[in-house]
């Protein structure tokens, strides 16, 4: 189980190494992806908040990278946290998910993209619920809900 301390540790030393790698242009990812899914995972966009109603859904499942479906999260560790953006307390696997200090707007963040593609998804914070203690803030357009 990740904590905060294996997230600073990434962020600052590197990332675990994905099991695969999916990389395409600019302009190939324009094409494949809807506009609001480049600017939020592409361009580090973020949707607006409770614009989703995968806030409220907790059905079984998987959630995929909407650019290149590698599996990222598990609906068994989704919970509401009342942010406005699905939140999970852990990824699927360890490498899944690449950390990035985040330094935009005057704060300091921890961005999550997806190791496989670079996509941006959001961030994570150290206020989720324990053993973690985790919150994966997560924009839902970039997730694929895999059943």
């Amino acid at each position: 189980m990740l904590k905060w301390s294996d997230i600073i540790r990434f962020a600052t030393q590197g990332n675990p190494i994905p099991t695969k790698r999916v990389e395409k242009t600019a302009q190939e990812w324009k094409a494949y992806l809807t506009g609001e899914e480049f600017q939020i995972t592409r361009l580090k966009g973020t949707e607006r908040a409770y614009s989703s109603e995968l806030c409220s859904k907790f059905e079984p499942g998987k959630y995929a990278c909407v650019c290149c479906e590698s599996l990222l999260f598990d609906a068994e560790e989704k919970f509401e946290s009342g942010s406005g953006w699905p939140s999970f307390t852990q990824p699927l696997e360890e490498n899944a998910v690449a950390y990035h200090k985040d330094e935009s707007f005057g704060m300091v963040r921890v961005e999550i993209t997806c190791n496989t593609c670079d996509a941006h998804l959001g961030h994570v914070f150290p206020d989720g619920p324990e053993p973690s203690g985790l919150r994966y803030c997560v924009n839902a357009v970039s997730l694929k809900k895999v059943e």
